[in-house]
């Protein structure tokens, strides 16, 4: 039995994702995963510990089961104007 279609099931910001590749770089986890790649970065999340491919978008990552992402938007942060008058 052939390994190369063997499904890995991952999630990304708690959603489940499939992929049958054995490596996969942030990019295209979070193209899979409909995030947008120019605006947001992957870290890999492993127990207490977090891996952020913030200046690594290329990287290449292997691929496990039960693997855990999360995305963080890179863009402006919006800006209270509460009690500024």
């Amino acid at each position: 039995m052939s390994n190369e279609n063997h499904e890995i099931n991952y999630t990304v910001d708690d959603e489940p994702q499939t992929t049958t590749l054995k490596e996969m770089t942030p990019v295209q986890i979070m193209d899979k995963a409909g995030i947008d790649p120019n605006k947001n970065y992957l870290s890999l999340i492993e127990g207490v510990h977090k891996k952020s491919y913030k200046d690594e978008p290329n990287a290449i990552i292997h691929m496990h089961e039960k693997m855990r992402f999360i995305s963080t938007f890179m863009g402006p942060k919006p800006v209270s104007h509460y009690g500024t008058r």
